[in-house]
């Protein structure tokens, strides 16, 4: 299954592209990211189908790693293609997306810069990963 980070605004050459890419690379998974200008743009075409679509969204779930691991392994193994994980810009998403949504993820009460959320997407999905594939890098405590 794809993993795709779809995120407003571009990232740059900063310390959060930093911790994506470190992350990115431990991800077994596929893994693609692609930025959209903070205002307009669209959804790229999905490559493959069925595809589910996470909103981070500060309204949404507050998972556990092990939640969140156990809704990605049971949409690869219904045979879903693609997760796509949108990040909104400073305003976040419209109702229209957040309703639209297969699941609206929160990162916790406090809110954080769309581009650390990036980062700590990125580190949230690769402990998904190894959570599915048995590696002890997650510890339940």
């Amino acid at each position: 299954m794809l993993l795709h980070v779809i995120a407003r605004g571009k990232i740059g050459r900063s310390p959060e592209a930093e911790l994506v890419d470190r992350y990115a690379r431990r991800i077994p998974w596929g893994f693609k990211v692609t930025e959209l200008p903070d205002r307009g743009g669209v959804l790229p075409v999905p490559a493959a189908t069925p595809i589910r679509t996470v909103a981070l969204d500060e309204r949404g779930q507050q998972l556990a790693s092990t939640a969140f691991a156990a809704i990605l392994g049971r949409w690869r193994d219904d045979g879903v293609r693609e997760a796509r994980f949108l990040i909104g810009a400073a305003d976040g998403h419209d109702a229209a997306l957040r309703v639209g949504a297969d699941l609206l993820l929160a990162f916790g009460a406090a809110t954080w810069p769309h581009m650390l959320a990036r980062a700590m997407l990125a580190e949230q999905l690769w402990r998904a990963t190894s959570i599915l594939s048995g590696h002890p890098y997650h510890r339940d405590g």
